[in-house]
């Protein structure tokens, strides 16, 4: 399964609702997990983001319907990136003329 590695940052209805997120957390990895995702990380984290996740899910358009989704609660924003393992990668570079 693709790999995704997505950086959040609190809304600030997020930050007032702070104290419930452990339980949004939770909510988000049963929703990942129903529609065929997985969540490998999450971290709190200093700096410019609040969050960092990990996750692994069937296609682009899956983990984009879970953004859409987590987004669509306000509580925060979320840039990702589709990340590629070392194998991957390599095969990538053999594909350069």
């Amino acid at each position: 399964m693709p790999t995704y590695i997505s950086l959040f940052k609190l809304t600030d209805q997020g930050i007032k609702n702070i104290k419930d997120t452990p339980q949004r957390i939770e909510q988000g990895i049963k929703g990942l997990e129903a529609m065929g995702g997985k969540l490998v990380g999450f971290y709190s984290v200093m700096g410019e983001y609040d969050y960092v996740g990990i996750s692994e899910a069937p296609s682009d358009e899956v983990i984009t319907a879970f953004l859409l989704a987590l987004g669509a609660g306000g509580n925060v924003r979320t840039t990702t990136l589709k990340a590629f393992t070392t194998e991957e990668f390599v095969e990538i570079v053999k594909k350069l003329p």
